[in-house]
């Protein structure tokens, strides 16, 4: 049953807006009537989004540290015994947001209707991506939706807290160079020409690094909108060829060969398919199947290569750990905890223990980045501003020396 958002007069005349659900626009205004409302507007509630309609300005309606409370929650109320479609009424009715509530009274239609909570998920594929489709339809078909909600909760919070500590760990090195690049700018194009002006009535030849600076000056203040637009256009073909499956794939091999930071690459995807594969595989969705899921997350499309080829040898009848052993981009460690996962018999629990420990590694090698980018940034900001300064600095005391 559809779900339609509704603005409404009161009998003392005021205003009030909400949500109500009913077959159509008609019986949802006989809805308002009855509870002595009159109708001032009342329109469908709007799909949040639709398989394969890209990308999309709009913001999502749960973000990523959003979806994970509201996960938690849900495999809260439904672990307790309170059924499905009440326990999204209940989120419904404590979300703060217009959006959230239409998107809950959508699923909460859908599933009144008579869809699966996975069924009604599908109808939102922006803010509920496939592997999150796939754990909840593990847990319905198994009969424990509670448990798998509470293991798609960790794994989104543990996702969140790797994304959050390598953009921390990156945060100060990326401000320290725009702060730099934004001095030296500054220096270049107002402060030299302006000590320079001193010097243009005296004849004086003047040193070879402030001849230097003022030809860098010059050239900065003619050509650097030129220079910039050129960027920004070198930056949107980039970003354009990046779209290109082949060009991608190309770039994306590169960049894990990389010093420094294609280690880190590696090791964050590699983390998230392990702990996305170990979580699949304990929801109990066949290995195949999340073999497949755990591939589409990852952002490295080498390594996402890499792990469709391994799908292919694992459903030819390979184990995953030999299967994994021969992908050279995929850290050692996955393939070792694959196969004692294998035999052991606790795939699960070893792939979620690689990927919690290539999460770890992944954590120490950017704090190690982080602290050891940190100086060399101020050092080589202060060897460019030391040069300016002496740029300035030679012609004053080349004169003083001349009058004396």
């Amino acid at each position: 049953m559809p779900a339609f958002k509704y603005e409404a007069l009161t009998a003392a005349g005021r205003t009030q807006s909400g949500l109500v659900e009913a077959d159509s626009a008609r019986a949802a205004r006989a809805q308002l009537r009855e509870q002595k409302l009159t109708p001032l507007a009342v329109e469908l509630v709007a799909q949040q989004g639709q398989k394969g309609s890209g990308f999309s300005l709009r913001p999502r309606v749960f973000s990523g540290a959003q979806l994970a409370v509201w996960t938690r929650q849900l495999a809260g109320l439904v672990g307790s015994g309170l059924p499905l479609e009440r326990a999204l009424t209940a989120l419904g009715e404590e979300a703060e947001q217009p959006r959230q509530r239409e998107l809950l009274a959508q699923l909460r239609a859908e599933v009144n209707a008579g869809a699966s909570f996975a069924r009604a998920l599908s109808a939102a594929p922006r803010e509920f991506d496939e592997v999150y489709r796939g754990v909840v339809a593990a847990g319905e078909s198994s009969g424990a939706l509670g448990l798998v909600l509470e293991r798609m909760a960790d794994d989104l919070e543990e996702r969140q807290q790797l994304r959050a500590k390598l953009i921390g760990a990156m945060a100060y090195p990326a401000v320290v160079t725009l702060v730099a690049v934004a001095i030296v700018l500054f220096l270049v194009t107002y402060v030299v020409p302006q000590v320079a002006q001193a010097f243009t009535s005296t004849r004086q030849q003047l040193p070879a690094l402030t001849v230097f600076m003022l030809a860098l000056s010059d050239f900065v203040r003619a050509w650097g909108w030129l220079l910039l637009a050129v960027l920004l256009a070198g930056l949107g073909a980039f970003l354009l060829a990046l779209r290109t499956a082949a060009f991608r794939l190309r770039f994306d091999a590169f960049w894990l060969g990389v010093p420094l930071f294609g280690r880190l690459a590696r090791g964050y995807n590699a983390a998230r398919f392990a702990a996305t594969l170990g979580m699949l595989a304990g929801a109990g969705v066949p290995i195949l199947k999340a073999l497949q899921s755990a591939a589409e997350t990852l952002s490295n499309h080498a390594m996402r290569a890499d792990a469709l080829e391994a799908l292919v040898q694992v459903r030819e009848g390979a184990s995953l750990g030999s299967a994994m052993a021969g992908k050279k981009r995929f850290p050692g460690l996955l393939a070792m905890f694959a196969r004692l996962g294998e035999q052991t018999g606790k795939l699960p629990e070893m792939l979620s223990r690689a990927g919690r420990q290539l999460g770890g590694e992944v954590q120490r090698r950017a704090m190690a980045l982080a602290t050891l980018l940190e100086p060399l940034l101020i050092v080589g900001m202060g060897v460019v501003v030391m040069l300016i300064v002496l740029a300035v600095l030679q012609p004053i005391i080349q004169l003083q020396s001349f009058v004396k």
